[in-house]
């Protein structure tokens, strides 16, 4: 069953990979087509290989910021 959200936060500060995009992937699929997820995300691998995936998947990444020492990486599902 899909959740009806707007706007998700998904805080993978201190994930390590693989881990930070197999929990992404997980809630993109439990959110609705057209939904925002904002993931934030260590620098360096992180950032690098979640927003290289979420692009493979199909997803769309609307914006990513750096702050504070880590990144907001926005993503629209597709």
């Amino acid at each position: 069953m899909k959740q009806d959200m707007s706007n998700v936060l998904l805080d993978l500060r201190g994930i390590e990979c693989p881990i930070n995009f197999v929990k992404t992937k997980i809630k993109l699929d439990e959110m609705n087509s057209g939904q925002m997820l904002e993931v934030w995300l260590d620098p360096g691998e992180a950032i690098e290989s979640v927003s290289q995936s979420v692009l493979e998947e199909g997803h769309k990444i609307i914006e990513q910021i750096e702050q504070d020492g880590y990144f907001k990486l926005f993503v629209r599902k597709k």
